[in-house]
């Protein structure tokens, strides 16, 4: 069985991809391949993208899409409607004028965060299941980018499988899925490293001991824009138009499906810690850590046996 690595620049991060497997090289070149494809329907930064079609004709017409990015959309959307939900996908409006993460990143006018806020509705994203059309009110737009990862992570791992891949480990820079068994440890586990995020890349607060499971973590360190010495992160709260004020630098999700990681980081991004940890409590499948602005590492008691504090918390 050959192991084969391969690095991929795209979706705004860098993409890593190990899989092991009799003839590797074929299938690493056909899920790049996917990935670009992926890219190229779900991007909010390129106009020529398929959900740019859909906010382009926002107002005019409903456009009908793929299967797969209609199903995205509407799971989206559907985490994005209940009220305590920090996760709206409708808040395109006012990711694209505050530009975090971008060379041209500003801060706005309250003016004009006021007057987006007005156009960032999820429930004025119709859904026409029979036709699959996405239609939007006028002055809308849809971003994918607290969801998107997950779902390509999720199809990548699918694939693999679907090829015979006998193990594999997707990183998608923050979101990282496994199957299969890990050659570097004897117990068979891969150990994920969870960013510390007040320390440069590669400095872990824990790793994690999974198996054919994802692991998704959101913190302020990603995406960042600072002026007059005040630093505004990428999480957006919906009721307000500016960065989320949180107690939490960082959170992660484990879960099977990376999807899901995605939505649930973003979901309870904004609650006190005692409040995400009770909610984890209450999700099927699903549990998690976080790390809040004192540096406090959080958990549920479950999770101890899988967790690695620092000295052997390296990424394999």
């Amino acid at each position: 069985m050959q192991e084969e690595k391969r690095q991929v620049k795209a979706m705004g991060t860098i993409i890593q991809l190990w899989i092991q497997h009799e003839d590797p090289t074929p299938i690493l070149e056909a899920a790049v391949q996917q990935i670009r494809a992926f890219e190229k329907r779900f991007s909010a930064n390129d106009p020529a993208s398929d959900l740019m079609k859909v906010n382009q004709n926002a107002g005019i017409q409903p456009t009908k899409v793929a299967k797969d990015l209609f199903a995205l959309i509407a799971l989206a959307k559907e985490h994005s409607l209940p009220e305590d939900s920090f996760l709206n996908i409708a808040m395109g409006p006012l990711v694209q004028e505050w530009r975090i993460g971008f060379s041209d990143a500003k801060v706005p006018t309250a003016e004009k965060v006021t007057e987006l806020l007005q156009v960032t509705d999820p429930q004025q994203i119709e859904l026409d299941d029979q036709q699959q059309t996405v239609a939007l009110a006028a002055g809308m737009s849809i971003d994918l980018g607290a969801v998107a990862k997950g779902y390509f992570a999720d199809q990548l791992a699918d694939f693999f499988k679907q090829s015979g891949v006998n193990a594999a480990l997707i990183d998608l820079g923050g979101n990282v899925v496994t199957f299969g068994e890990t050659p570097n440890h004897a117990d068979h586990l891969w150990r994920i490293g969870i960013q510390n995020p007040f320390l440069p890349r590669g400095n872990f607060v824990a790793a994690l001991k999974i198996r054919d499971r994802s692991i998704v973590t959101s913190g302020i360190y990603e995406r960042s824009h600072t002026v007059d010495g005040k630093t505004y992160h990428h999480i957006f709260d919906r009721k307000t138009g500016y960065p989320i004020e949180s107690a939490l630098a960082s959170i992660t999700i484990i879960s099977d499906r990376s999807v899901d990681g995605e939505i649930w980081t973003t979901r309870l991004f904004g609650k006190k810690p005692e409040e995400i940890m009770k909610q984890l409590s209450q999700l099927d499948g699903i549990t998690g850590l976080i790390v809040t602005r004192q540096g406090q590492l959080l958990y549920p008691s479950t999770l101890q046996p899988l967790i690695e504090l620092p000295e052997t918390n390296q990424k394999s």
